[in-house]
């Protein structure tokens, strides 16, 4: 699986593909480290993007990242490095489809991940989607471990991402 991933995305560099038209880099469901989380966040999907694309906010709503570097404009291809829980990560967009999907590979000592969040509109604001596979010595050392971090992340993270957009929401309401 890991040996199509990497196809997959070097097949797309080679070809040229934009933003729009890449299909997600699926994640490694064999990896060491695989998890999967969801919440519904009642806000509409303009601002669940708005918040969650906005990387260099990322520590305004998220305590747990401390800092964030993008010096681009989001599109596949783009690189952002940021530090979260203590550990530094440089990452690469693989796809990005406005409202629908952002994802990345990203790698630090000993680890290699793939991230994908999707974004899908509800009847009462937006269903979120975070799924991530790691591999890695360091991930396959540590991988019972790892997989509860990972876990506990993903949750922390979209119960924040929810508080912030809920919150967003509710001011716009007030301010109209």
């Amino acid at each position: 699986m890991k040996k199509s991933i990497t196809v997959s995305l070097l097949a797309a560099i080679a070809v040229g593909v934009k933003a729009q038209d890449q299909a997600t880099i699926k994640i490694n469901s064999q990896a060491a480290v695989v998890q999967s989380q969801e919440i519904i966040i009642n806000s509409n999907p303009d601002l669940v993007w708005e918040i969650l694309t906005g990387v260099e906010d990322w520590p305004s709503w998220n305590e747990k990242v401390t800092k964030t570097s993008i010096k681009e404009e989001l599109q596949v291809g783009s690189v952002f490095s940021w530090k979260g829980g203590g550990v530094n990560i440089h990452s690469k967009l693989h796809s990005y489809k406005d409202q629908q999907i952002m994802g990345w590979t990203g790698h630090t000592i000993g680890a290699k991940a793939v991230h994908n969040w999707h974004l899908i509109p509800t009847e009462n604001g937006t269903k979120v989607i975070v799924e991530e596979s790691m591999d890695g010595w360091l991930v396959e050392l540590l991988k019972k471990s790892m997989n509860k971090k990972l876990e506990a992340d993903m949750i922390f993270w979209l119960s924040r991402l929810k508080s912030e957009c809920e919150s967003q929401a509710k001011e716009i309401q007030v301010n109209i």
